[in-house]
């Protein structure tokens, strides 16, 4: 499968989740696992049904490990968010990265609140509905408007900060210059499927991304929990993570 093939697959994926959403009645917790809302479990049955029909594997959120010795995984959030949707705060995300033996290959982050979508490909730029997008260029903490995951311990010299509760688009609003920095902290972690897609976004941008234990980001183990932080230039990025480190 091709990179335009595969994004229009991912497209597809997050259209389906669209759609269910928009006929779903009951946006309230499921009462299967903890924290698992009735928007996550039609979101994953609408998107399973599309990237199986294509023949990828997928690690979910939600339903776990599908096919994973195949060439090609799609990791996918089907509702990234799904607090803020519950509750009616347009801010949450449908988030698909598909990774290859090289990692992340092509992600599609779609708000479906706003149904604004980011795409990415590796080697390929980054895109908000079809624009190419950059990072704002800020290299100084004290001058940077950062969003974080978590709530952070103290204050380390940002100039404002923002917690908004979609790992996914909090990713994009780094790689579009909206926020200057990203970072999970206070002992929060994310899960894979959370920031992979908003990372292939990021780095295609021109943002750069670490993680704040220096662990690999790129895994396709379920149980796995990272750190990730994201700035617009080297220079914040290091000040960000070993301020958001200590």
């Amino acid at each position: 499968m091709d990179d335009d093939s595969l994004l229009e697959v991912l497209h597809d994926a997050a259209s389906a989740v669209a759609t269910a959403l928009g006929d779903l009645v009951d946006w309230g917790l499921a009462g299967t696992r903890h924290g698992q809302y009735r928007s996550d479990l039609a979101a994953d049955a609408a998107a399973m049904s599309v990237l199986e029909k294509a023949g990828l594997g997928v690690m979910s959120e939600e339903s776990g490990t599908h096919r994973s010795e195949g060439p090609v995984v799609a990791v996918i959030d089907p509702v990234d968010g799904s607090t803020n949707a519950a509750r009616g705060i347009p801010w949450f995300a449908t988030s698909l990265c598909a990774v290859d033996g090289d990692g992340p290959r092509a992600a599609v982050v779609v708000n479906q609140a706003s149904g604004i979508r980011f795409e990415a490909v590796r080697g390929g730029g980054a895109r908000k509905d079809g624009v190419p997008i950059r990072p704002s260029g800020c290299r100084s903490l004290s001058q940077a408007i950062v969003g974080f995951s978590g709530y952070p311990h103290r204050y380390f010299g940002w100039s404002q900060c923002r917690m908004l509760g979609a790992a996914a688009l909090d990713l994009c609003a780094v790689a579009e210059g909206v926020l200057d920095g990203y970072a999970v902290v206070g002992g929060s972690q994310l899960g894979s499927w959370d920031y992979l897609g908003g990372m292939l976004v990021c780095t295609e941008a021109g943002a750069v991304v670490g993680e704040l234990a220096g662990r690999e980001l790129v895994t396709l183990d379920h149980a796995a929990r990272r750190t990730p932080v994201a700035a617009s230039t080297e220079e914040l990025l290091g000040d960000l993570s070993s301020a958001a480190a200590q």
